[in-house]
């Protein structure tokens, strides 16, 4: 399958060529594709906070190409440029902070840095390992899909009807996509019938996004209200919900997007089965549980407003954009280390005692 899986790759996000790095800006899709360079890391990590990129793996890959600007800025500068780098690994830390890939791949580039020997061009050093996370995120996509699909086919009856939120596509990662890879790969694998995409508000990313790619592949797909799933659950013999992650925690809780905790919800409410598709670096080991996640509340005009014209009365309005789903609503974790199935404490540490299966 892998060799089909990579023929099917027609979307990509992030590019990095020439010492610069170039954004899919996906505020703007489906109407436009238009491509932004950035040559800094104060630039990138505005990029990141203002959804130029988004989705966690995306975010992590973006943010180690960012150190890699911000290196080239403090060299060319003179003078103590590990210390002035500092200034850019805080600046991309603070761009967003639910997702803990961005601060995964931020960790790694320290560790890298922190190994550079005297002979080393240091430059040459971060960016091979920029280059790396974001190809090993590609690689995990591939087996998560994979996994996914063994999933799927293990519980096949008739064709499967499957429910997804927000954007996990290539869009979202540095490949083929973790929740929606898995819907690809099983769509390719003649096991799904039909997607259904919530909108996903207020950023709309199923809407923009989502419908987007798999429409663009030729997948059927139909668009639903949010507030929709729960009646299609019912009604339109939903088998699984297949969703992404930012963070997950030691006891298998799951940090996705706002809405995902009431998909959970619905889902073992029907008996649909729930299957959560992240790669292990979005895994957090050192906080107990979701409680401890950190979620992020932006603009609430972002509810407000719809293309900057006012669309509410005049009150105030709350916006978090994550929330966190229980480990005992999910039936499965997919990761490239493997599954996890009916997540807990014991079976989440586990997993990350495997090493990668590609």
């Amino acid at each position: 399958m892998r060799e089909q899986l990579l023929a099917a790759e027609k979307v990509k996000a992030i590019d990095w060529r020439d010492g610069a790095l170039y954004l899919l800006d996906q505020r703007l899709l489906p109407f436009e594709e238009t491509w932004l360079r950035y040559d800094s890391a104060v630039a990138v990590a505005e990029a990141i906070r203002t959804m130029v990129v988004r989705g966690a793996p995306a975010i992590g890959i973006t943010a180690a190409y960012g150190l890699v600007l911000g290196a080239q800025e403090r060299l060319a500068a003179g003078g103590d440029w590990k210390a002035a780098l500092e200034e850019d690994f805080r600046v991309l830390a603070d761009s967003r902070p639910t997702a803990v890939n961005l601060f995964w791949a931020l960790n790694r580039m320290r560790e890298r840095l922190a190994r550079l020997k005297e002979a080393e061009n240091p430059l040459v050093a971060l960016e091979a390992e920029a280059v790396a996370i974001h190809l090993s995120d590609r690689e995990a996509n591939l087996t998560m899909a994979q996994l996914g699909v063994e999933l799927i086919r293990k519980h096949q009856g008739n064709l499967q009807t499957v429910l997804t939120h927000c954007n996990t596509g290539a869009l979202a990662t540095g490949g083929f996509g973790t929740a929606l890879g898995v819907i690809r790969a099983a769509y390719l694998d003649g096991l799904v019938e039909r997607v259904y995409a919530d909108e996903t508000r207020p950023w709309l990313q199923g809407s923009r996004l989502t419908a987007w790619e798999l429409a663009n592949e030729g997948i059927p797909v139909s668009l639903n209200a949010d507030s929709a799933a729960a009646h299609l659950m019912k009604t339109k013999g939903i088998t699984w919900v297949i969703v992404g992650a930012d963070r997950i925690t030691a006891n298998g809780d799951v940090a996705n997007k706002i809405g995902t905790y009431q998909l959970a919800v619905n889902a073992m409410h029907h008996g649909v089965r729930f299957m959560v598709v992240a790669p292990s670096s979005t895994i957090d080991m050192t906080l107990e549980s979701g409680d401890d996640i950190p979620i992020e509340e932006r603009d609430g005009r972002e509810l407000l407003e719809l293309a900057g014209r006012r669309m509410a009365a005049d009150v105030d309005a709350v916006n978090p954009v994550f929330d966190v789903t229980p480990a005992d609503l999910i039936d499965f974790i997919v990761t490239e280390k493997g599954i996890v199935e009916r997540p807990d404490t014991a079976k989440m540490a586990q997993l990350m005692c495997r090493k990668r299966l590609h």
